[in-house]
């Protein structure tokens, strides 16, 4: 194709849940329920852990933190995806078809580096408790966090150093309900193979390399326990489970859309939902229903709002 021929993309149509008007409208009400449910849900952990003093450990802290990203991450998707049910034809800008790539894989890897830094923590409080606090100070603490968001933005500026200078002239429909780097890729006009070999390379062997060494770091962090009190490792298993459990959550599905050849998979749009919309929100219930600290922290909170209210 010439280069005077090439008419560039100015928006890609997203053909998000082309089915019928009835389930759209369900579908609408479902995802506006969990949107709902994750922004409050996060938020209320945020609340309870700035304002409650016997929560402000390292721990509680990097949990704060985790419900920033689960927040944001949500944000990112969740009201352009409410908003599209509106809409007949669902479209979204060039510019804001990559600057959604951007945020998404800034959160994302954030996510990935960050579930690191409580893999540590953990690792810390349980193999040099007496130290536990001295070594978790508020500066480390601090230090780790602002690594893992450094590693999410050199990621996703890896990601749309890539992306940008593509050629995109037509087709422009994307079959999901965002914009993500499968999809769009696949709509350039030129030959993106090694592109996507990089691709792979940059997101699906980190996810999948990552995912293997927290589940050894968990391990060994189980199997350090045995030289715990009995009521020490009931308490650590059940917050390194539900680390476990998380961990899992969000990893899993990324290598799922990330660690394979880019071709479409029935499966696609199902786990995209998984990663974008249910595990913000279930992140905050499995942290509060397994956690009996947080959930008295919480207790506590309400009933200091009902006091305040009857003031």
């Amino acid at each position: 194709m010439e280069p005077q021929n090439i008419t560039r993309v100015v928006e890609f149509v997203l053909l998000g849940f082309s089915w019928s008007l009835e389930l759209q409208e369900f579908l609408f009400l479902l995802f506006l329920l969990v949107y709902v449910i994750t922004v409050v849900g996060n938020i209320f952990i945020l609340v309870t852990v700035t304002f409650d003093p016997r929560l402000h450990t390292p721990m509680y802290f990097l949990l704060q933190n985790l419900a920033v990203i689960d927040l944001c991450c949500s944000t990112v998707t969740c009201p352009k995806m409410l908003v599209d049910f509106f809409h007949e034809t669902k479209t979204i800008s060039y510019r804001g078809c990559m600057a959604q790539i951007f945020f998404f894989h800034l959160l994302g890897g954030g996510t990935v580096f960050f579930l690191s830094v409580m893999t540590y923590d953990r690792y810390i409080a349980i193999s040099r408790p007496l130290h536990y606090i001295a070594i978790m100070n508020t500066q480390l603490c601090a230090g780790l966090v602002a690594a893992a968001w450094l590693g999410g933005f050199i990621h996703s500026i890896v990601q749309l150093a890539l992306m940008l200078p593509l050629p995109y002239c037509g087709p422009h429909v994307l079959d999901n309900f965002y914009c993500d780097v499968p999809q769009v890729l696949r709509l350039a006009c030129t030959d993106t193979s090694l592109l996507e070999l990089l691709m792979i390379s940059n997101s699906g062997l980190l996810v999948l390399v990552w995912f293997l060494l927290l589940l050894v770091s968990y391990t060994v962090i189980l199997v350090m326990l045995r030289s715990h009190s009995a009521q020490a490792r009931r308490k650590a298993a059940s917050t390194c489970t539900t680390h476990i459990i998380v961990v899992s959550m969000i990893f899993v599905p990324s290598i799922y859309i990330y660690a394979r050849p880019f071709t479409p998979f029935p499966m696609d749009k199902a786990v995209s939902i998984s990663h974008t919309v249910m595990t913000p929100m279930l992140n905050p219930m499995i942290y509060t229903l397994r956690n009996q600290e947080v959930q008295a922290a919480m207790k506590r909170l309400c009933k200091w709002l009902m006091i305040c209210n009857r003031e």
